[in-house]
């Protein structure tokens, strides 16, 4: 709003000024205060590593961050692992993780592409891969991935083992594709079951 006569007198634009400045300051502060909880609620999940202190390993990190829920600051994380690391198998499929939590499925399917054909002995890679390609509608894909993970793992795996029985169930029966789909689950290197929080 200006004052009569249409200028801004010095006094008045020092007043929006000032409002501006606080405006901005309130908006940082809030975002400073989503991130902190995020990191809080990180290392509360998964203690042990001070996901705060200087020189932390940002891939552990990001593992912590994925375990809260955190993927949009679990992918800055494994963008920052990869320029100290290199892109290896393991922050391939945390970066493939990730997109997939935040429902961009075409980046993850490309990441865990990429981290099979780096560590085509890894089951759990493979199996994250055809977690993927069924939320992509490619099913007979995916059946092949589960089976290749299944072999690599000895069955060994749960998980692995579970979602290949549910990959055939679905070939035999395609209808069953959409109420059982969201059983199928991720893992991480060891086979340890990993889930999947999609945002909306």
């Amino acid at each position: 709003m200006k004052p009569p006569g249409g200028a801004l007198t010095a006094p008045f634009r020092q007043i929006l000024v000032t409002i501006a400045a606080c405006a901005a300051m309130v908006s940082c502060t809030q975002e400073q205060s989503l991130t902190e909880e995020a990191l809080a609620e990180a290392e509360s999940l998964a203690p042990g590593v001070d996901i705060r202190k200087e020189g932390a390993d940002p891939e552990q990190v990001a593992n912590r961050l994925m375990a809260a829920g955190e993927y949009e600051l679990a992918l800055d994380a494994y963008t920052r692992a990869a320029l100290q690391k290199g892109m290896t198998p393991e922050i391939l499929t945390g970066l493939g993780t990730a997109n997939l939590g935040l429902g961009r499925l075409g980046q993850s399917e490309d990441m865990l592409r990429r981290a099979v054909e780096q560590s085509p002995e890894w089951p759990e890679a493979w199996n994250n891969l055809g977690v993927v390609l069924m939320e992509r509608g490619k099913s007979q894909e995916a059946e092949h991935m589960f089976r290749r993970a299944y072999a690599l793992d000895n069955g060994e795996s749960d998980s692995i083992r579970n979602n290949l029985r549910l990959a055939l169930a679905n070939s035999e029966n395609p209808a069953n594709v959409g109420s059982e789909q969201q059983d199928y689950k991720l893992v991480r290197r060891g086979s340890t079951q990993f889930l999947i929080r999609k945002t909306p």
